[in-house]
């Protein structure tokens, strides 16, 4: 069996020389490989609970998960953490769709099938340091409930291979947007060829309708001219990283006449270089961006509201869809992983942070941190993958990505849901390094009624022991 590569780690884009980009990748590779083989957020245990390890029904809103495996599957589950449904296909990211968009419950979007040969098919194409397999998805699809193919595309993109990654998202109109990478060369970088990002928006019959190429876009990010010297000079061929595409969707702010967001807008996010920026569908220009350089996030981190400070490595960013608390507002998972052209200042005790951010004041509205539920900053942390999404009754669910770990917090910070993935799997990192790791890309909580009727789910409290006096039990001495 195929198991997917862990996704979404790269090497940072500001060396000046062959030799100091070398050790950049090292100390990446092994700050990574040390984090994926400790997969215990606080202590880097080797052994610990997976599966739901704490649950509060009356304070966490109950719905079902569906996540992408390290294993290769999509898995389903219930708040107590019954697998309920599973699909044989990995999403990147694995998304089940709201009814009203197929008439149907329990469609589902994932990655149906890989290229021959990742590599064969990147020919000509010279890896930076640390750069992964993650740009040989062929074709990506729609499975119903029972895993029929409903609808599959691929095969019609340029050089017959969707390469997408990262995001997809089906539209109302019917079309599918798709994140991918466009491989060529760019003329004025040192990367030979680059691994552009590209948008498609696809009908349900194949065409693409609408296509954008970040590289046509580069002085529309933001970017110094120095820190754009250093992008193109860096020599890395994933150069930006998207990793976040998604529509705005209906918000408050077009309501009140902002034409910057227009529903059909699309809002995307470049772990590599720090920046959020929304496009302009009709003209394709950037019309908001915050990044790629901001005040220090090192300084003044906890007083809300504020203006905003520097993300680094962020993923997931996206308006918080009409009906929830904080409608309208911008929620991303701001790793604080090493990114940026020249890299941002990193705290010495590292820490992610879950940001709410007002896109029209551009200020820091409410945050969740580690330190909220009174741990230290390590205690949350995913330097890389990961997500967050609001919930109806307030809460986060939060994905935790490095560590397979995902839970729910209150506004005030409480943990009133924690679950730890199972789903180990052997996943190449770093070309022919090999480790085990449960990681999970992006989670999304789905409602009850999204789904067949008569599925089942259970809603018990799981009373989680108090870790200092938790204990694995020492084998008895066999009975003579």
């Amino acid at each position: 069996m195929r198991h997917p590569v862990i996704p979404d780690i790269h090497v940072g884009g500001v060396a000046r020389t062959d030799s100091a980009r070398g050790a950049r990748a090292r100390r990446l590779c092994c700050a990574v490989l040390g984090a994926l083989l400790a997969t215990g957020a606080a202590a880097s245990p080797s052994v610990y609970p997976t599966g739901v390890t704490s649950y509060e029904p009356d304070l966490a809103y109950g719905s079902y998960v569906v996540f992408g495996g390290a294993d290769g599957k999509t898995h389903l589950i219930d708040m107590d953490g019954n697998e309920v449904h599973r699909w044989a296909h990995f999403g990147f990211p694995s998304e089940i769709l709201d009814p009203r968009l197929t008439g149907r419950r329990g469609d589902v979007l994932v990655q149906l099938s890989q290229v021959a040969n990742a590599r064969a098919a990147r020919t000509g194409t010279s890896l930076a340091p640390g750069e992964q397999l993650l740009h040989g998805n062929r074709t990506v699809g729609e499975l119903d409930w029972s895993g029929k193919v409903l609808w599959e595309w691929g095969t019609q993109a340029p050089a017959g291979a969707a390469r997408q990654h990262h995001d997809i998202s089906r539209l109302p109109n019917g079309d599918t947007l798709i994140l991918a990478n466009w491989i060529h060369a760019v003329p004025g970088f040192k990367a030979r060829p680059l691994f552009d990002d590209v948008i498609y928006e696809v009908t349900p019959m194949g065409a693409i309708v609408w296509r954008w190429v970040a590289s046509e876009h580069l002085r529309e990010f933001g970017f110094s001219a120095s820190s754009l010297r250093l992008l193109r000079r860096a020599g890395v061929a994933d150069y930006l990283h998207i990793n976040d595409m998604t529509p705005l969707g209906p918000n408050r702010w077009f309501d009140s006449g902002d034409a910057r967001f227009h529903p059909d807008n699309i809002l995307i996010d470049s772990r590599q270089a720090n920046f959020i920026v929304i496009i302009d569908k009709r003209s394709g220009r950037v019309v908001w961006r915050i990044g790629p350089s901001e005040r220090s996030s090192l300084a003044d981190g906890t007083r809300v509201p504020r203006p905003i400070d520097q993300t680094s490595g962020q993923h997931d960013a996206h308006l918080i869809p009409p009906g929830l608390p904080g409608a309208g507002d911008l929620l991303v998972f701001d790793n604080q992983g090493e990114a940026g052209y020249p890299l941002q200042p990193l705290a010495v005790l590292p820490g992610s942070r879950v940001l709410e951010i007002n896109p029209v004041t551009k200020e820091i509205v409410w945050q969740y941190t580690a330190a909220d539920s009174n741990g230290p900053p390590w205690a949350f942390y995913s330097s890389f993958i990961s997500s967050a999404q609001r919930l109806p009754n307030g809460n986060t669910l939060i994905d935790e990505g490095m560590d397979g770990r995902l839970f729910q917090v209150t506004r005030g910070g409480k943990i009133v849901w924690e679950y730890v993935s199972p789903y180990f799997a052997p996943a190449p990192l770093f070309g022919a390094m090999t480790v085990v790791s449960n990681y999970v890309y992006r989670a999304q909580s789905v409602p009850y009624d999204w789904v067949p009727a008569g599925t089942p789910h259970e809603q018990r409290a799981v009373i989680a022991p108090a870790n200092a006096s938790f204990r694995v039990l020492a084998e008895l001495p066999a009975q003579r």
